[in-house]
């Protein structure tokens, strides 16, 4: 059996170019942090969708993680309604 070590990102582990895989990585990321939020509260969807402004099926996608669906824009706007604060840092990758 042989073992691979993947890189810092799964997403450039699976092929997709460094700037498909930053966005997607990002993505994901805030959809986990956003999903946490829902889970911490006990909500359903539905009570998730109207404190979101967003309906239940959109919710649905968020926690079933489909990334496709949901821009940085709208998930940054998400997390900000709830009150989380977004901090990117930006660092030069290593040789």
């Amino acid at each position: 059996m042989s073992v691979t070590r993947g890189q810092d990102n799964v997403f450039e582990d699976l092929g997709f170019d460094a700037e498909e895989a930053a966005n997607l990585k990002i993505r994901a990321d805030l959809m986990l942090d956003l999903r946490q939020y829902i889970q911490d509260r006990g909500w359903t969807q539905a009570e998730a969708a109207a404190f979101f402004g967003d309906t239940q099926p959109r919710i649905s996608n968020l926690m079933k993680g489909e990334i496709s669906r949901f821009s940085i824009d709208k998930l940054i706007n998400m997390l900000a309604r709830a009150g989380l604060r977004v901090r990117f840092e930006i660092e030069a990758k290593a040789a």
